[in-house]
């Protein structure tokens, strides 16, 4: 592929082509300083208390956001936030805005190829239907993406959920 080809197909709520080189720097970003996650999260305005969140998310020290800045300017989509810790993150969520971006970064990523190809099985399927409207076996796949992401991704507090309570939530 040619250094100045640009990426067309995919450029993910951008009113400009990303170009390869660019992709490939946010793909190794996400590699070393990001995460790809799936979570169950509580909601009070929800029939079940509770929905299923997909985010993309990119950290770096509060003193250097301009990087993250510059990938939200790419994205056009997704906020930046700072925590009580000085660090800065690039949060990007919903079903079909992180799997167009995982689609478009997945040839570039190395070390989170795992986690990428787990999301990129499941979210087809939660793009196209509600939990409510998924069949047990399906929500019951929804449950072990969960549950098999998290075991590649850095917890720095105790699990909210356990694993059998994952599957109860999603069993109904």
């Amino acid at each position: 592929m040619r250094e100045d080809h640009n990426i067309k197909d995919n450029t993910v709520g951008s009113r400009q082509e990303l170009k390869i080189q660019d992709v490939a720097y946010i793909a190794g970003f996400l590699d070393g300083d990001g995460s790809i996650m799936m979570q169950i999260k509580r909601r009070s305005d929800s029939k079940f208390g509770w929905r299923i969140m997909t985010t993309i998310c990119f950290y770096q020290d509060a003193r250097h956001v301009q990087p993250l800045r510059w990938i939200r300017r790419m994205f056009h989509i997704g906020y930046i936030s700072v925590r009580n810790d000085h660090m800065a993150e690039y949060r990007i969520n919903g079903f079909e805005e992180t799997h167009r971006i995982l689609q478009l970064v997945k040839p570039f990523i190395r070390f989170k190829k795992k986690q990428v190809a787990l999301l990129l099985k499941i979210l087809p399927l939660l793009c196209r239907k509600k939990l409510t409207d998924m069949s047990h076996k399906e929500r019951m796949r929804v449950a072990e993406v969960i549950i098999s992401l998290r075991e590649y991704n850095y917890q720095s507090h105790q699990r909210r959920y356990t694993d059998e309570s994952i599957k109860a939530i999603l069993d109904f």
